[in-house]
């Protein structure tokens, strides 16, 4: 019985997937592991630098993260709506993935871990060109 209780939860999980991503690409997948190495080192940054934890400010994390996915999910509906091949999706997607890395890049340095400058100065770049 638990058996088909986990193979029904798998089917329906995949059957969300699906509708809302139109299958699973690999940057998607690229994408998930960013935003959990974004959040594991910027939870040891935090401690780090003696800020400790905050059960808010790491839910809002979560929850900003949830919120990327959520434009990703819109993002893949209007692919359909226009018929334009995950154009707008992978767009999406991209734009997170060097977001993430950027956030992932700046936790690095604040643990202390040694980052070339050139790195450091292509995120300035992008910094400026988002704001």
């Amino acid at each position: 019985m638990p058996l088909l209780w986990l193979c029904s939860a798998c089917g329906v999980l995949g059957s969300i997937v699906t509708f809302a991503f139109g299958g699973w690409m690999e940057s998607l997948s690229v994408l998930l592991v960013a935003m959990g190495i974004d959040y594991v080192t910027g939870v040891a940054a935090s401690i780090k630098e003696g800020k400790g934890l905050s059960s808010s400010l790491g839910a809002w994390g979560l929850a900003r993260k949830g919120f990327s996915l959520l434009v990703i999910l819109l993002a893949h509906r209007i692919d359909i709506l226009l018929e334009t091949n995950n154009m707008t999706m992978g767009a999406a997607v991209y734009f997170y993935i060097a977001n993430e890395l950027i956030s992932v890049v700046e936790n690095y340095g604040r643990l202390g871990f040694p980052l070339p400058d050139r790195i450091r100065k292509l995120i300035e770049v992008l910094k400026s060109k988002g704001s």
